[in-house]
Order: C-alpha cells, then sequence, then structure tokens
C-alpha cells in the first residue's frame, strides 16, 4: 500500500474519531441548554413552579452534566482518538490515550518551570498558561488533545505486538503501549513551550481572516463543510471552527475562551448572550437547508417519480427528510443525488453556505441548532431575542427554492433519480438482514478483498485490497445510498443510520 494511501486512509479515519466526542457533545450540549433555560430568572416568572426549589435544583444538576463535556473536550479528544483508530486492543488504545495526554501536560509543565516560564495565577491568561486536569501549563485546546491523541495512536500500531525476551516479557505486547507513550509524550509535551507560539499564530491568522470576513466568513464555511461530506473530512473543518481560534477568542468572566462552540456554551453556562460573530459560525446557518431545502428535494424526487414506484420510494425519501431535520444528519438523503447529478450537489452547498449568510443578516442568534432539538432549545426556549422566528419564514423561501430547481433539474436533465430508473432490481425486500449483508459482501469482492472495515455516523469505511472489482449497482440494490471510490484501496459505502448494524452482519458474514 503506498505512502498517499496510507495517508488518506489515516485522514479519513481520524475524521470519523471525532464523532464520538462531538455526539456526545450534542446531548451535553442540549441538556446545558434546557438547564440553564430552565433555571433562568425569565421562564422562572412565566412559569412560577420552575423556581420551586427541588425543580431548580433538579435543573441546575442537568446543567452540571452539560458542562462537563464541553469542559473536559480535550482529554476526551485524546482518548477518542486512539480508540476509534485501533484496530486490535482499542481498551489500551484508550487508557494510553489518557496516559498520553496527561504525562503531555505534566511535560509541559516541566519545561516551563525549567525554563522560569512558568507564571503566577494572576498572569496566566496573558501569557496563555490554564489548569488541565490540576496541572498549570500551556493552553493548546482541543488541539492539544488531537495533536497527542494522534501521536499516541501511531505508538499503539507500532508497539502492540513488542517482542522482548522473556525475562520482560510481561512489559511488551499492549504493555508496551503506555509505556512508550509516557516518554513519547513526555518529550513532547516538553517542545511545546517551543512549537506552539508558531502553530498558534497560524491558526488565529486564519481565524483573523474569517472573522474580517464579516458575513461571508460563515457563508464560505458553511459551503465548504457540505462540500467535504462526500470525502468524509467535514468534521475536521467543523472542530477547528468550534473548538480552536479559528472560530474566535474570548474573554467570559476572567477566562480566556477558544472557539466558536465553547465560547457558546461557556456563555451559556454563565447567563451571557454570545455575539452574533460567534453564534454564525456555528450549525444554526445548516438550518434553512436542514429543515427546509433537504425535505424539499425529497419531495421534488418523489413528484418526478414514475407512478407506479412512489410507494416504493417514499419511506426512503420520509426518512431521509426526517432525519435530517430531527438529527441533523443529511447523508442519506443528500447522497441520493450526489453522484447522480453534481450539479444538484453544488446547488444545495450553495445554499447551505446562503444560508449561513442570510441568518447573519437577520440576526439570528441561535448557535448549535443544526437539528429541531437544538433550534427548540437554544432558539425558541431562549426567548425573542434570537430571532427564531426569522427560520420558519425564510425557510419557505428555501423551500420552494429546492423544490423548483430540483424538479426542473431532474426533468430537464433526465436524472435517475429513485423512482425514475428504467429497471428496479432492488434485492432489499427480497432478502432478510443476513441476506443483504451477504450480498453487500459479495459486491464488494468478498472477505478475501477487505482489509479493514469499520464505520462513522452514516457510511462504511473500507480499506480493500482493490476497488476495482467493487460492484457499485450490487451495493445499491442492497441498499447502499452511494459509494464513494477514494483511490484504488478506500472506499465508503453510505448507507445511513443503521450502518452500524449492517457494518456487524457483514463481519459475521465474513466469519
Amino acid at each position: 500500500m503506498s505512502h498517499k494511501t496510507k495517508l488518506w486512509g489515516f485522514i479519513q479515519g481520524l475524521g470519523k474519531t471525532f464523532v464520538l466526542p462531538i455526539a456526545l457533545l450534542g446531548i451535553s450540549g442540549i441538556l446545558l441548554g434546557l438547564g440553564s433555560s430552565l433555571t433562568g430568572a425569565q421562564l422562572q416568572k412565566l412559569w412560577p413552579f420552575l423556581s420551586y426549589e427541588p425543580v431548580n435544583i433538579f435543573f441546575q444538576y442537568i446543567t452540571m452534566i452539560g458542562v462537563f463535556t464541553f469542559k473536559n473536550m480535550p482529554v476526551l479528544f485524546a482518548i477518542a482518538i486512539p480508540l476509534g483508530l485501533a484496530k486490535e486492543e482499542k481498551g489500551v488504545a484508550a487508557f494510553s490515550g489518557f496516559v498520553g495526554y496527561l504525562i503531555m501536560t505534566m511535560g509541559t509543565n516541566f519545561a516551563l518551570k525549567h525554563t522560569g516560564m512558568l507564571v503566577g495565577p494572576d498572569e496566566m491568561r496573558d501569557a496563555g498558561q490554564t489548569m488541565i486536569l490540576g496541572v498549570q501549563t500551556i493552553g493548546t485546546g482541543v488541539l492539544g488533545g488531537i495533536f497527542s491523541g494522534v501521536i499516541v495512536s501511531r505508538l499503539h500500531e507500532r508497539y502492540k505486538d513488542t517482542k522482548l525476551p522473556d525475562a520482560f516479557a510481561f512489559f511488551g505486547g499492549p504493555h508496551a503501549v503506555p509505556i512508550v507513550s509516557l516518554v513519547v509524550l513526555s518529550v513532547f509535551g516538553m517542545l511545546i513551550p517551543y512549537i506552539w507560539p508558531l502553530f498558534d499564530s497560524l491558526i488565529k491568522g486564519l481565524g483573523y481572516i474569517i472573522q474580517q470576513s464579516d458575513v461571508f466568513g460563515p457563508m464560505i464555511f458553511g459551503a465548504s463543510e457540505r462540500l467535504l461530506i462526500p470525502l468524509g473530512l467535514h468534521h475536521i473543518l467543523t472542530a477547528m471552527i468550534r473548538f480552536t481560534p479559528v472560530g474566535g477568542e474570548a474573554i467570559i468572566d476572567g477566562q480566556q475562551v477558544i472557539g466558536a462552540l465553547n465560547i457558546f456554551y461557556t456563555n451559556l453556562a454563565a447567563g451571557h448572550e454570545t455575539p452574533m460573530e460567534t453564534t454564525a459560525l456555528l450549525s444554526q446557518g445548516r438550518m434553512l437547508s436542514f429543515f427546509f431545502g433537504l425535505p424539499a428535494a425529497a419531495f421534488a424526487m418523489y413528484r418526478t417519480a414514475k407512478l407506479k414506484n412512489r410507494p416504493l420510494i417514499k419511506g426512503l425519501l420520509i426518512s431521509g427528510a426526517v432525519t435530517a431535520i430531527v438529527s441533523g444528519i443529511t447523508e442519506p438523503i443528500e447522497f441520493i443525488f450526489l453522484f447522480i447529478s453534481p450539479m444538484l450537489y453544488l446547488f444545495h452547498a450553495f445554499m447551505t453556505g446562503l444560508g449561513y449568510l442570510t441568518l447573519s443578516i437577520f440576526n439570528v442568534n441561535i448557535g448549535p441548532a443544526g437539528d429541531v432539538i437544538g433550534f427548540f432549545v437554544f432558539g425558541v426556549l431562549q426567548g425573542f431575542k434570537t430571532n427564531w422566528f426569522f427560520v420558519p419564514l425564510l425557510g419557505a423561501v428555501w423551500f420552494a427554492a429546492y423544490y423548483f430547481v430540483f424538479t426542473y433539474v431532474i426533468i430537464k436533465k433526465d436524472l435517475k433519480t429513485p423512482g425514475r430508473e428504467d429497471d428496479t432490481d432492488s434485492v432489499v425486500n427480497k432478502l432478510g438482514a443476513d441476506g443483504l449483508a451477504a450480498h453487500m459482501l459479495e459486491a464488494l469482492g468478498g472477505k478475501e478483498n477487505i482489509v479493514t472495515i469499520d464505520n462513522c455516523a452514516t457510511r462504511l469505511r473500507l480499506v480493500l485490497h482493490s476497488t476495482e472489482i467493487v460492484n457499485d449497482k450490487q451495493l445499491k440494490s442492497a441498499g447502499a445510498i452511494g459509494v464513494v471510490h477514494l483511490d484504488a484501496t478506500n472506499l465508503q459505502v453510505v448507507i445511513g443510520p443503521q450502518v452500524h448494524t449492517m457494518r456487524k452482519k457483514i463481519e459475521l458474514a465474513m466469519a
């Protein structure tokens, strides 16, 4: 396997590992939003029972749970990355991730202390230093956790099968990984005071460009994030906005906070309002396309399908639209038209970016509301100050635009969207789950062709001996929404929210 292929596979896998902490962050954010809203004076005046002490304490508890995740994001990434990238001994990888991150912070502290750069409590903020897990160190934020996790994952891959002489055999194999991580990450930590300032300056420079772009910064981000969806790299761009200076910096109650999402949640927990330039970079910009545009696209595909095929595709389109609205997961519907018409996908990416710009112009200040629950918790529950009512009003325009553009292009180009195919040889309704898995395994070239198989939120991620022998048509007949050939050995198969179940079934079929 070439170095280019290995690098591409690694980047793909790295993006996948972000899903675990981000999923936890999504739920924690909703809990934080509910807790902070229902303990606020505004709603307590409206609903007096909320000021009743037991009720108030309960929602303070809910707030505490929500705060946990975003307060500990760096260490969560440091653990999740080795866990997600490891093919074997995942527990050892996760444990080593924690060991590596903690010793990295202690290594930085050691270097600061012995070079005279360690400052007092009152000077920490100006010096870019902070307390992490009880250790005073440089505030590298989530990027520090990502760097640590990546290094540990590479060490795990290299040393998990280490063989030592019998007298030292106990320290070989998986036991070697945390030991090596302890040494390597301590040295890396001592280098951070010298390498971080340059890297931090580059990141802040990119953030400055975005911040100076006014409403066009969010638009560029929104469109770019959609364009990266087919490659599976959108999580990396989103993480940079949410957790690094690219998304902005703020001083909140004397504490330096980095990243758009961190700024939002810190303000929310403290009862402050987050400025528009920060919330504009969060997922609120997706709402017009997710809540209204994609359902309109699904409706257009249903209306342009052959009459006899409409009952067959109705469930697919409805489930895709509902998934986009309720969970913010859009691949099940986007991949229906992505490969049939890249032109329509470019239109969708543009409209998503335009949604970011439009909501900024109308001063919508909701924040992380990429799904209907977030819209309710961070928008409606926070009152009219968020201008949430503009979303359904503008959404009607987005629905009409998507519906008419999709209808026109599908008919004009005679696109073979679902229900318009010349033949329907789907085996989904003919085979059970086990049969579909076996059918899909055959289409992938059999178990002999599979090097590794994994999944993210909606797609199988495979490393194969060869992607040339893959039967795309057979994969789609078995229920795949889309097939992405990344290179000669890397393949992605878009399944939808039930991808984990399909992966397990394929693994059983391989066994």
